[in-house]
């Protein structure tokens, strides 16, 4: 059977558009994920819904699977002694669980052609830290479950801009002192 030039042309754009979508789920697209994170020096154990037992050491953070809905976790010492029993409402696909209950801040990153950030930031106020103002009011959170970022504690903002037409923002959360430290080195008011 021959082959008509039309379904040549089909079948090449068939196959090209198999490896787009390829390409971009392989190397491209973003992986949600739901985090433990422990940002202090102490080590814990926890249970996640009641299931097996998992180990979190100082400065770590562990990748866990959570329901949408609701969850528990209990907490343990490093001595194995009960810490808290809580339980956390999961809505979207990404979160961060605070098992220590350390600050974080939640921080929003303008993206855009020839945008003037920092005045963008101006204008959202300011948040105090450690007797400092912090401009853009980078949102304080300390409470077991967070899930209003877009990028988590181990992943970096993007560092092109992907559409130059409109400016767009993205969030990241941080740990406190990663925040102090990412501020200082890309801000300056």
């Amino acid at each position: 059977m021959k082959m008509s030039p039309a379904l040549k042309g089909f079948l090449i754009s068939v196959v090209a558009v198999l490896m787009a979508f390829g390409i971009y789920f392989l190397f491209l697209a973003k992986k949600d994920a739901y985090l433990v994170d422990n940002p202090t020096s102490e080590t814990y154990y926890f249970k996640l819904n009641k299931g097996a037992e998992k180990i979190i050491s100082g400065g770590q953070y562990v990748e866990v699977d959570l329901n949408k809905g609701q969850n528990s976790i209990q907490v343990f010492d490093k001595h194995k002694k009960l810490l808290y029993d809580s339980a956390f409402t999961v809505a979207r696909q990404r979160g961060m669980v605070n098992i220590a209950h350390q600050d974080y801040y939640i921080h929003t990153q303008y993206y855009g052609y020839d945008v003037d950030k920092d005045s963008l930031l101006m204008t959202l106020g300011t948040t105090t830290i450690d007797n400092e103002n912090y401009f853009g009011a980078p949102k304080h959170f300390k409470s077991l479950y967070a899930e209003d970022f877009y990028y988590n504690v181990n992943e970096n903002y993007d560092r092109i801009i992907k559409n130059i037409q409109k400016t767009e923002t993205r969030t990241k959360i941080f740990r406190k002192q990663d925040f102090l430290n990412y501020y200082k080195e890309h801000y300056q008011f």
